[in-house]
């Protein structure tokens, strides 16, 4: 009952919040929040090694029970963890911890609301990645729409309701289509399954999949749902075309919904295609391996150049996470241990350094009052200790040895180079490798003009040294970065774990 304790302090603490004065509404969610942190802590700490949750079974600190029977069908509270989805689990009651307290400064109007809302989405994002019943897990990936939907519409900036329109819109259009894609298929698969658990899902695809549906064959009907499927996810990563909703919502969202967005949001469709698309489907990722990779060195070398031609902080930042997730995709499509693990590590390493990323960002805004490049230079000299925090996760975003952003990246491309199943493995890998040179581009040229050279600023603010629990939050996603990055072991071994039975599930593909 683990996992159940996990969403039930975050959702009862998210009520409690919304009924809190507002004067200690911060104090009070951040108080809350260390409990599911320290609860994630503690099943990181107790998790025996168990594999993949969906193909061999082996499910740690699972809970079952039958919730609604619809027709011949199940539908269960069924919650567990797998070396894949833990290492996430982790990362949100991480992130949305920091985030509550990077709020201390810019929030200060209807902080209760803000507060209840931030717990509420740890909650739904906590049962998005432990839900193993695909009624439960829809019901988690919709609800989380609502609160950071919320949060970009009041809290945002100048244009918040034409851009958290666009997300809740664009989002939710590309659930439905995942949504009666996998009705579909879950109808083709006939007798072979009775009820909406992703094992048993899984385990019908393995031995045999589909039968058919609406006239369909049992290869197409599996082809149409992969396909449809794929592209309900593609936007939530986002990756290009899909991705034109991302920079809005992070421009005008409050910083530490930015924080949350990039860090945990964008994984909630990476995470998707990995327990749907990458796991079910192995015939499938054979056929379509070539143009998935195509889109996604596609993704990171047009991400960065868009990143490139960018003059807003936020904006870079916001473009850069649709290069990285690029390189997530290109992982997943390898198909190898290396590929397909790089990329999941290279979630959790991507949402560490992004929020580090946007929360430099935001002390910076919040003292100087623009995030234009051009409106200020010389900033070290006044926020010394901000800045170097920014710098070094930049560096991280550039891949500097001994950060989590290095192994991330050398994994995926060792594993892409090495694919057998990805035709032209070493060309997409050469290409996608290139990326980093425009990363590294753009992040220091963006350095060069913001936080060096003589001091100036266009606005009429005083700038000083940054608040304390500003500064802290930032140390500890940096050191968790560092960590990661120095001994990757502490979540790659246990994320190997689990995608060996996938490649297994594969075959000779």
């Amino acid at each position: 009952m683990m996992i159940e304790a996990l969403i039930a302090v975050a959702l009862l603490g998210a009520l409690v919040t919304f009924l809190a004065p507002n004067r200690i509404a911060g104090k009070l969610a951040f108080a809350i929040s260390l409990v599911p942190a320290a609860l994630s802590l503690w099943l990181f700490a107790a998790f025996d090694g168990s594999g993949n949750a969906l193909l061999d079974g082996e499910l740690a600190f699972e809970s079952r029970a039958t919730w609604i029977d619809v027709g011949e069908y199940s539908i269960s509270w069924f919650v567990g963890l797998d070396g894949i989805s833990l290492p996430l689990v982790v990362l949100t009651t991480i992130l949305c911890t920091l985030a509550i307290v990077s709020s201390w400064t810019p929030i200060d109007e209807r902080e209760s609301q803000f507060y209840g809302l931030i717990l509420f989405i740890e909650a739904m994002l906590l049962g998005v990645f432990s839900a193993l019943d695909f009624f439960l897990w829809f019901v988690f990936w919709e609800a989380v729409l609502i609160p950071m939907y919320l949060l970009i519409g009041i809290w945002g900036g100048p244009r918040r309701k034409y851009a958290a329109i666009k997300f809740f819109v664009y989002t939710n259009v590309a659930s439905l289509v995942m949504f009666g894609a996998f009705i579909a298929l879950v109808f083709g698969l006939g007798d072979s399954v009775t009820s909406f658990a992703l094992p048993e899902i899984a385990t019908a695809m393995v031995n045999g999949g589909p039968e058919g549906f609406f006239g369909l064959g049992g290869t197409t009907l599996a082809s149409v749902v992969f396909v449809a499927m794929f592209l309900g996810f593609a936007v939530k990563v986002p990756i290009v075309p899909f991705h034109t909703w991302l920079p809005d919502a992070h421009v005008e969202a409050p910083t530490p919904a930015s924080v949350l967005l990039a860090g945990v949001l964008l994984k909630m469709g990476t995470y998707a295609l990995l327990r749907f698309n990458f796991t079910m489907f192995p015939d499938q990722v054979a056929t379509y391996a070539v143009p998935i990779a195509a889109i996604a060195v596609i993704s990171v070398i047009y991400g960065a150049m868009l990143a490139l031609a960018q003059t807003d902080l936020k904006r870079i930042v916001a473009y850069s996470s649709v290069s990285s997730m690029g390189y997530v995709i290109l992982g997943l499509v390898a198909y190898t241990q290396f590929g397909v693990g790089g990329a999941t590590f290279q979630m959790v390493s991507h949402g560490l350094i992004s929020g580090l990323m946007f929360m430099a960002v935001g002390v910076i805004y919040n003292a100087t009052h623009t995030r234009m490049v051009t409106d200020m230079s010389g900033l070290a000299d006044r926020m010394p200790i901000a800045v170097a925090i920014l710098v070094a996760g930049a560096f991280g975003y550039m891949g500097l040895p001994l950060m989590s952003g290095f192994y991330g990246e050398f994994t995926i491309f060792f594993g892409t180079f090495g694919s057998e199943l990805l035709d032209y493995s070493p060309l997409f890998t050469s290409l996608a490798m290139f990326g980093i040179v425009i990363v590294a581009g753009y992040l220091l040229f963006a350095l060069q003009r913001t936080v060096f050279g003589p001091y100036r600023l266009e606005t009429d603010y005083e700038v000083g040294t940054a608040p304390l629990h500003d500064v802290a939050s930032m140390v500890v996603l940096l050191g968790l970065i560092i960590a990661l990055g120095v001994a990757p072991d502490l979540i790659f071994d246990m994320i190997t774990d689990a995608v060996d039975p996938i490649l297994e599930n594969g075959g000779d593909l």
